[in-house]
């Protein structure tokens, strides 16, 4: 009864939050009830993803008591087979969920209202037209399924075996997933973009966010006195060049080019300035030089997690490159043969219940909310080209369902950045099995309660056998951690080097309407 309690409470928690975040974003002008409810939903999915890992810790960890052996009601291999299947078709459930989402919810309205804007086509159209869109995700996600149906997971039968032999080693490998492979190949395929929107969006905010805590932003009434001046000169440019045709004579063609640059750099800066002059209104002194202080404290303590994270992911890798069997084997290792901060921190805490189940939900909270702000700061990209900004009061339907695939995709791979982090952890949580030892003293055999490093031992969690069911997926988060790593550090120097942000940062840019520009004036 209190499980149930505490699972609805926390699922109340997530749908605040979300509906809380997206409703802070959305455009009011552009909202629409059925995009707003897709991006709350595919956002909550994605929380509650995040937090079945420290679930998934915690089931296989209150198994054992701390000397090694089973508790009596897990003592039955059928009793854990039972929760073990239970949190597998949780997993199953939530990436059947995720899957749906991303092939299929999200992009059908995404397309939907994409052909909204078009103000000829009628509804019947619309929804016509975005079915035939999302019919090619459809097929991608139905043949990522197809190819993990047939991959296969153990070694083909040699070049000497007969035909025979190799069509029962193909039926008893496609008959023995029974779904499972060809749903953890299409969620791993997914975690490899998931991947990328790491490195790209994660490490940035892991880097930025803090530092931009620290720094601050600029003086308003600095920002204002600026902005006014730009405005003068600016206009006495334009001044300038209209009074050449005082006398009839037109503007060269370079003159009107100019000229109208001019005018729309003027149009951005009065913009500007009505902005500005909204902050200063709205700024509160005393409250900002009180919480100054603590945004400091919190921006280097933000620092020293992210540092923390980087060098337990670069010591993981470093084990792995020094320890595992090599790249065929996905560059797996079992147990840790480094010491890693994470995992020792972890390990150390597991005597106090529950302070090692919160760290590791802080520590995949932290690499959603840090992925948040990543995406939040840099925007929306397709390679060279920004297809949407993430703004306050004013982010477009499709700009938030992007956001939201995007978040789903990231936490796809979170699970694995945190297996990087505490490897041990992950994959055992804090059990412990017994060995014999003979006593030197008392020449008697006694028993001493060890760290799990083999299966036989302990009990997997569910989450690992996603994460490592196929070697090539985990030489490539392998590689792609080595990439994050890289990634951070280069934002971590940009930042340092670039100046205090605008109190009004990302607000006013020189593509923006005046319709979105009322928007957020009121």
């Amino acid at each position: 009864m209190i499980g149930v309690t505490g699972s609805a409470g926390l699922f109340t928690v997530i749908l605040a939050f979300c509906w809380v975040y997206i409703r802070k974003y959305q455009s009011r002008q552009e909202s629409e009830v059925v995009s707003t409810i897709t991006a709350i939903c595919a956002l909550a999915v994605a929380l509650i993803t995040s937090a079945l890992l420290p679930v998934d810790i915690f089931l296989v960890s209150y198994m054992k008591y701390s000397n090694g052996t089973y508790k009596e009601w897990a003592a039955n291999n059928e009793t854990r087979g039972q929760i073990e299947d239970t949190v597998l078709y949780g997993y199953y459930t939530l990436f059947l969920i995720i899957l749906f989402c991303v092939f299929l919810w999200i992009p059908f309205v995404y397309f939907y209202y994409e052909e909204k804007d078009d103000d000829n086509v009628n509804k019947c159209s619309q929804v016509k037209n975005s079915l035939k869109y999302t019919i090619g995700f459809v097929v991608v996600c139905s043949a990522l399924l197809l190819i993990g149906a047939f991959v296969p997971l153990e070694a083909p039968p040699n070049q000497n075996a007969t035909q025979w032999e190799k069509a029962q080693y193909f039926f008893k490998e496609l008959g023995s997933s029974r779904g499972f492979v060809a749903l953890s190949f299409s969620i791993s395929s997914l975690t490899l973009v998931g991947m990328l929107a790491v490195i790209t969006y994660t490490a940035y905010g892991m880097s930025v966010l803090p530092l931009n805590l620290i720094k601050g932003t600029r003086s308003i009434a600095y920002e204002r006195l600026e902005t006014t001046e730009d405005i003068d000169e600016v206009e006495q440019q334009i001044e300038k060049l209209r009074s050449k045709c005082e006398d009839g004579r037109p503007l060269s063609s370079r003159d009107r080019r100019k000229l109208q640059e001019l005018e729309s750099k003027l149009q951005v800066l009065r913009r500007r300035d009505r902005h500005l002059e909204i902050a200063e209104k709205n700024c509160c002194t005393k409250v900002g030089s009180v919480l100054r202080p603590l945004k400091i404290l919190l921006g280097i303590f933000f620092i020293l997690v992210a540092l923390l994270f980087v060098v337990s992911l670069f010591i993981s890798n470093l084990d792995k490159a020094l320890h595992s069997t090599g790249i065929n084997s996905g560059f797996i290792i079992l147990g840790t043969n480094l010491t890693n901060p994470v995992n020792e921190l972890l390990l150390a805490l597991q005597p106090v219940f529950p302070l090692d189940y919160l760290l590791i939900t802080v520590i995949t909270m932290y690499f959603v909310f840090t992925s948040m702000a990543g995406i939040r700061n840099i925007g929306i990209w397709f390679f060279w080209i920004r297809l949407y900004k993430i703004r306050p009061r004013r982010t477009r339907p499709q700009a938030l369902l992007f956001l939201c695939m995007i978040l789903l995709l990231i936490v796809l791979h979170t699970s694995f950045m945190i297996y990087s982090l505490a490897p041990q952890y992950v994959m055992y949580g804090s059990q412990k099995y017994l060995v014999q030892v003979r006593d030197p003293f008392y020449y008697l055999i006694i028993y001493v309660s060890k760290d799990c490093i083999y299966l036989y031992q302990c009990t997997m969690t569910r989450s690992y056998l996603f994460l490592h069911k196929f070697w090539f997926f985990s030489t490539t988060y392998y590689f792609g951690n080595w990439a994050f790593i890289g990634v951070f550090f280069i934002g971590f120097v940009v930042s340092c080097c670039k100046g205090k942000k605008s109190v009004i940062e990302g607000e006013v840019e020189a593509d923006d309407s005046d319709m979105s520009d009322d928007e957020y004036l009121h």
